[in-house]
């Protein structure tokens, strides 16, 4: 299996069981900025390299068509499900978390492909970034509603919360447009792309020592980091609903699924419905979290948080990768 030869994985593997020992072992909070700002700038060039050589393609106009479809599906289906387990807006939260993508998850699959050998599309790392925010806002304004709605049916002496009113108390409209779709992350992600689309192939040829040779190591490093992480957020998913607990293992498969019927109709090759697959099966334990921790207060951040960095983004990592991986290829070819 890959994840016994595979180092990165291992790395990861390493850093859950030291974190479970309760281990002093430590990557500094400003290393591991460094490391995740280093992912994703080594993505964004890669990306843009590849769609200097291809172009903005009819495939290519598909590929990000279909990430923004399932940006907006998953959330609402997630939200309409989770409703029947806990609170609404505990359910707005999850849903936030799972109609949004994980960039690690997405970082670590481009290299299991490469590793692979499998041909995928440079354009899917902008497809990430397109598929960032949507959920986010879907979830404020799902919040908004809620607040509406409680404040009419609490109503004392008629004072109502408007429509359009900020999604909480001290957290404007403004403020959370903005964090959604100016996180440096995604800019960097993007300006990185454009670097690489505009300079071409001097420009890969150039930066291959750092988007190329250091790639690898540098992925293993965070994802060791990724595992201590992951290791201390399991103490918080004790005396959670066991329906939440099927949430976070079962909707990744769905999701995964609902993005490789998509893909085998619009025609995608394997490799880029891969990585649709292995982005609308991701969560987010990031950027959401920051976000909806100050937009939806209501919501319980260790529920959420705990859910998708405890839960799914191991099981992405250990198992789903190769799974959606195997999956594209039997159904594509």
């Amino acid at each position: 299996m890959h994840i016994f030869t595979d180092p990165a994985l291992l790395f990861f593997v390493f850093g859950v069981f030291a974190g479970l020992l309760k281990s002093n072992l430590e990557i500094p909070p400003a290393i591991s900025r460094f490391l995740s700002l280093y992912l994703l700038m080594a993505l964004g060039l890669k990306g843009g390299f590849a769609l200097a050589q291809t172009g903005l393609t009819t495939q290519v106009l598909t590929g990000l068509g279909l990430a923004v479809l399932l940006a907006v599906v998953v959330p609402l289906l997630g939200y309409g499900l989770l409703r029947r387990v806990v609170g609404p807006f505990d359910a707005a939260a999850v849903a936030a978390t799972y109609g949004s993508v994980s960039a690690v998850t997405f970082i670590t699959a481009n290299a299991h492909l490469d590793g692979q050998g499998i041909a995928h599309g440079g354009h899917m790392a902008a497809a990430m970034a397109l598929m960032e925010s949507p959920a986010i806002i879907l979830a404020v304004l799902l919040a908004n509603v809620l607040r509406r709605q409680a404040s009419a049916a609490h109503t004392v002496s008629g004072g109502t919360l408007a429509l359009g009113g900020p999604p909480a108390e001290g957290v404007g409209w403004p403020k959370v447009l903005h964090e959604s779709f100016t996180d440096g992350a995604q800019l960097l992600l993007l300006g990185a792309m454009a670097v690489g689309w505009l300079s071409g192939e001097s420009g890969r040829e150039a930066m291959q020592p750092f988007s190329g040779d250091l790639f690898k190591g540098m992925l293993a490093f965070f994802l060791l980091d990724m595992g201590l992480n992951t290791a201390r957020q399991l103490p918080g998913l004790r005396g959670q609903s066991p329906w939440l607990l099927a949430y976070a293992l079962i909707a990744p498969l769905v999701h995964g699924l609902l993005a490789l019927g998509l893909a085998a109709l619009a025609g995608l090759p394997a490799g880029d419905a891969a990585l649709l697959m292995v982005l609308a099966a991701s969560a987010s334990y990031i950027a959401v979290p920051a976000v909806v921790r100050h937009a939806i207060p209501e919501a319980n951040p260790s529920l959420y948080v705990g859910l998708s960095l405890g839960v799914t983004f191991p099981l992405n990592i250990l198992l789903g990768i190769p799974l959606y991986t195997r999956l594209a290829q039997a159904a594509l070819g």
